[in-house]
């Protein structure tokens, strides 16, 4: 008790908790900006954090990367561009909402149970790290590989309409997952003599090619389309949210439970909770068919999920230094100069600091709910600024983010590629989300299976001799042969042509 009450006083101080506040209101700018990640502004305070003591360092970085995941949803829904990698599974969903004039609605939904969701991810936290940790802990390059099958098996479920034109744009997206450095060989593949790609098709690049580029080139060439034309008053958005939350609060439980776990796994992170969870949402709907069309069920899971996984990736963090997240990667560093050596150790040397960390997560996500209404009321403005001038400054805020993901012209011009091919192939029916998922998993899929095929010495039987990843096999084989044998069953009952 002695240690709790030593957190509060430390989160209490009035110069922590201005600190807490100016990282809110970046995290909020930077989230809401297409372009900028929530990693970019956790990256971004690391200078400023030398000069503070641990808990407003650690405040600073909690809160900001908070803020940041939710502000990514409203471009997201106002403009189909996501802010952040996280928004980008349910992007689609939210702007077809916007179209159908239910911007305030979606924004609303969003907030709260962003803020939800985080909190159910912070208890999470504070009551199960040790458990969860250690279940994380024993996942091996075995387990990871039939994870990253499972989250490729999403893509069926992600792409709207056409199940071929869905599995066309993963193994799009998996082939440019294999540019770069072979991970097994160490040799260079489809780079072409060119020494950027060796480090293989930048994530955040071709993110915002894909989304924000093509959805700017969608705006410019249809003149009377595109984002200058979806103007709606502001309106109330917490009309209607309850309603929502009464029919939909299982999904608010599954898409927390699914966000907290997958946070907890190395690696993983809040961008592939929001897809498993806009995912597991679709397959076990009662009404499929709407996803797509702008339908708030799979907003609820995606949104609960993100946001739940910032307080799962703490839990390997803390625990076992073992970052969850690229976040987390960063938090790690900030620990060890400011003398906290993540790991069991650390609950027994400084337990104020880590119960600070509990508190400064609480307290972001409840900060979260008058900062984002704030952030939403002044963003619906954008709707109001002439395409002439929206565009431009949207396009420059998308180069800015691309060139310092690579620090080069090489960020700007894959962002430009990218974003006129995800245009070419939206304009022949192909969706770019499962292309952008084979994206995120490709790298995952084939290193996992590289070192499990050495460490087995190529028996495929490796594969199922650990329980947890024979279970996830097994899984995974089961689910595959239930959907070719619907696929086949399809088939047979389609009337042959005369």
């Amino acid at each position: 008790m002695a240690a709790i009450s030593t957190a509060f006083g430390l989160v209490f101080d009035f110069n922590v908790l201005l600190v807490i506040m100016g990282s809110a209101i970046f995290g909020m700018f930077v989230g809401a900006m297409p372009g900028l990640t929530a990693t970019m502004a956790t990256a971004l305070l690391v200078p400023v954090t030398f000069f503070m003591a641990p808990v407003p360092a650690l405040g600073a970085i909690v809160t900001a990367t908070a803020m940041a995941i939710f502000a990514g949803d409203i471009p997201a829904a106002m403009l189909r561009m996501p802010g952040t990698p996280a928004s980008a599974a349910y992007a689609d969903e939210s702007y077809e909402m916007t179209k159908k004039g239910q911007l305030d609605l979606c924004m609303g939904v969003n907030l709260v149970f962003s803020v939800l969701g985080g909190i159910f991810g912070v208890v999470i936290l504070i009551l199960l790290a040790p458990i969860l940790a250690e279940v994380a802990i024993n996942f091996s390059s075995f387990e990871y590989f039939w994870l990253a099958c499972l989250g490729l098996t999403c893509a069926i479920f992600i792409g709207t309409g056409d199940t071929v034109k869905g599995l066309l744009s993963l193994f799009i997206g998996l082939a440019i997952a294999c540019v770069g450095i072979d991970p097994a060989a160490g040799q260079p593949r489809f780079t072409f003599g060119n020494v950027d790609l060796l480090s293989g098709i930048n994530f955040i690049p071709t993110l915002i090619g894909m989304f924000a580029v093509s959805e700017l080139l969608r705006g410019a060439v249809t003149i009377e389309g595109g984002t200058a034309k979806i103007q709606q008053a502001v309106g109330n958005m917490f009309v209607g949210v309850g309603a929502v939350f009464r029919k939909y609060w299982k999904n608010f439980i599954r898409g927390s439970v699914l966000g907290t776990v997958i946070g907890a796994l190395p690696g993983a992170g809040a961008d592939i909770a929001a897809w498993v969870s806009y995912a597991v949402s679709k397959k076990l709907s009662k009404e499929p068919e709407k996803f797509g069309t702008g339908h708030i069920e799979g907003i609820v899971d995606s949104t609960s999920a993100n946001n739940s996984a910032l307080g799962g990736a703490w839990i390997p963090a803390l625990v076992f230094g073992i970052p969850g997240d690229s976040i987390t990667a960063i938090v790690i560093g900030v620990l060890y100069m400011k003398g906290m050596n993540p790991g069991p150790s650390v609950f027994l040397q400084t337990p104020e600091l880590i119960y600070a960390v509990f508190i400064i997560f609480i307290l972001a996500n409840l900060l979260m709910f008058p900062l984002g209404w704030a952030a939403i009321k002044s963003a619906k403005q954008i709707l109001r600024v002439p395409r002439n001038i929206l565009l431009p400054v949207i396009l420059i805020f998308c180069a800015v983010g691309s060139f310092a993901m690579t620090n080069s012209l090489y960020g700007v011009v894959l962002m430009v590629t990218m974003g006129v091919f995800g245009w070419f192939l939206e304009e022949h029916g192909i969706p770019v989300a499962p292309l952008i998922l084979g994206l995120v998993l490709g790298e995952m899929l084939e290193q996992n299976f590289m070192t499990s095929m050495i460490k087995s010495d190529g028996s495929i039987l490796g594969f199922f001799d650990r329980p947890i990843a024979g279970t996830l096999g097994v899984m995974t084989l089961l689910l595959w042969g239930l959907m070719i044998r619907k696929g086949l069953v399809g088939m047979k009952s389609q009337p042959v042509p005369a």
